[in-house]
């Protein structure tokens, strides 16, 4: 039985590390081919530290962290992200930004992806947001590390009520496999009203 659970204060940066070991895992995977490091991840996660309106929620086997999904108020990420959704028609502090959600692969299928969510979601509608947020890597169709039997998680996303953000288009930069220096990649918004 997978425990999925609500993290804040002490016990979500207690819990930190192992983020970083999973998004180092599960992004490794297409479509990021992100080849992460420690270093880079303590950095990355320390706004879920500092900021006392972060979410992580994270699924547990037993005492593992098996996935685990982060969130703040779009304001925590403005200098990366706010640019890209500023034309949205809905201001960043109306917004509540749903970062990562990395599961490992055998954990897949049972519900938890709607359970991050549903928690991220009700996290943010008790903070008053109207709207919650996320973004993806776009890649091409014909990309050579796409695995034949990939699925986007697009229809997921959209039975949730998510939609793409027309021309909300963010840019972050990171190591892929393979590759030596970090380089920019396409992001694509997704949003709902919540």
């Amino acid at each position: 039985m997978i425990r999925v659970a609500r993290l804040s204060g002490a016990a979500l940066s207690a819990a930190l590390p192992e983020v970083a070991r999973l998004r180092i895992e599960v992004f490794r995977a297409f479509p990021y081919l992100y080849d992460g490091d420690a270093a880079y991840e303590a950095r990355y996660l320390q706004v879920y530290r500092d900021s006392s309106d972060a979410i992580l929620v994270g699924a547990f086997d037993g005492a593992r962290l098996v996935g685990a999904a982060t969130g703040t108020p779009m304001e925590d990420h403005a200098g990366d992200f706010g640019a890209a959704v500023a034309g949205c028609g809905v201001p960043l502090d109306h917004i509540f930004y749903c970062a990562e959600s990395v599961l490992l692969p055998g954990y897949r299928g049972q519900g938890i992806g709607h359970r991050f969510f549903d928690l991220r979601e009700d996290h943010a509608r008790a903070m008053g947001r109207s709207h919650a947020a996320f973004c993806s890597v776009i890649r091409a169709p014909d990309h050579p590390a796409r695995p034949a039997d990939y699925r986007p998680l697009d229809p997921f996303w959209r039975r949730r009520g998510y939609a793409p953000v027309d021309g909300a288009i963010a840019q972050f930069r990171w190591k892929e496999v393979g590759q030596t220096d970090e380089t920019p990649h396409d992001l694509q918004f997704w949003m709902r009203a919540l």
